[in-house]
């Protein structure tokens, strides 16, 4: 492989790590935000504190990812922008809303706290359905048509059941006694339907992209991938035994449920990636095709060398420094 072939495929692993990162870490701060309306009074602030030293941070890597896609590979930026700008625009809306709500909340007068941690929830919702809308739209190929359509909107209504049940997870892990025991019980709740949208996208993904089912099922690699959809359910069903046993999370085994959630995100966004692989747009453009020229990713390269490690180092130690239960949520 020559160094002209080699520099799209370093770049998308690092826009594909980048999104991965972000779904994982934000998207547990989102679930916290769309758990909000069901919890007491006496509690939103405590969950509120378990994400405040880290939601901003998280969203660092939304904006190194798709940094990546818009610079590496304009001609990719260009046609998902264009099938994706009004999802992308309801989930910046939802955004913006959730970072407005999260400082006002606080600040504001008591009398206007339940109008803010309603706009949190309202944000943090606008944000989790534009992006499984924005996924279901991308594994179809941006397919038109109801069929399209459909399979998008259904993944809009689950995705933000995956981001309840890792938000659950944090909560189990980072809070205590009554708390703590709701998340295990909301966790229970989410566990299907998250399934479900999960199963969903698997079972897409090779009515829009020929060959998939030759990819894995085909001899041999057949045998190399089983251990995926394996693990994954293996996966589900210890985090079931956990939330379904609240004596496991009294015991201390209640981080199970997060580090399994996250196992999972993990299997199926390579799982995903394998069955697409080279598209970098399902059926339209190959990461070759989407890059620009050698010598523009030479420049770029140097960038991302430098800026990629700092931002993991700033992550790891920010999550170090922070670690620990979540006390009520307070300002100086």
């Amino acid at each position: 492989m020559t160094w002209a072939e080699f520099l799209p495929l370093f770049f998308l692993a690092v826009m594909g790590l980048s999104l991965l990162a972000y779904v994982i870490l934000d998207g547990y701060d989102l679930g916290v935000g769309l758990l909000l309306p069901l919890a007491k009074d006496s509690e939103k602030d405590t969950m509120i504190a378990s994400i405040g030293p880290f939601w901003d941070a998280n969203e660092t890597w939304l904006v190194l990812g798709v940094g990546v896609l818009l610079i590496a590979f304009p001609f990719a930026h260009g046609l998902v922008l264009q099938a994706l700008y009004l999802p992308v625009a309801v989930m910046l809306i939802g955004l913006i809303l959730r970072g407005v709500a999260f400082d006002f909340r606080v600040k504001a007068p008591t009398r206007y706290k339940p109008f803010w941690n309603r706009a949190f929830f309202t944000g943090s919702l606008m944000a989790s359905a534009a992006q499984g809308w924005m996924l279901g739209s991308y594994v179809t190929g941006f397919a038109p048509g109801a069929l399209g359509w459909a399979f998008s909107l259904g993944i809009a209504l689950t995705l933000p059941a995956a981001y309840v049940l890792l938000g659950a997870g944090w909560l189990i892990m980072k809070t205590e006694a009554n708390l703590q025991q709701r998340a295990v019980h909301w966790a229970r709740c989410v566990m299907w339907p998250m399934a479900a949208a999960l199963l969903g996208i698997s079972a897409a993904t090779p009515l829009v992209k020929a060959g998939v089912i030759d990819k894995w099922f085909g001899v041999p690699q057949v045998f190399a991938l089983l251990p995926v959809p394996l693990m994954c359910a293996l996966a589900f069903f210890a985090m079931r035994w956990v939330v379904t046993r609240p004596a496991l999370v009294a015991a201390g085994y209640g981080w199970l449920v997060f580090g399994n959630t996250v196992l999972i995100f993990v299997l199926a966004f390579f799982g995903l990636a394998y069955s697409i692989f080279p598209d970098i747009v399902i059926g339209r453009m190959t990461v070759w095709e989407a890059a620009i020229s050698t010598a523009s990713l030479n420049v770029i390269f140097i960038g991302v060398i430098i800026t990629l490690p700092v931002i993991i180092g700033y992550t790891v130690f920010m999550y170090r420094v922070f670690w620990g239960k979540a006390t009520e949520l307070k300002y100086g």
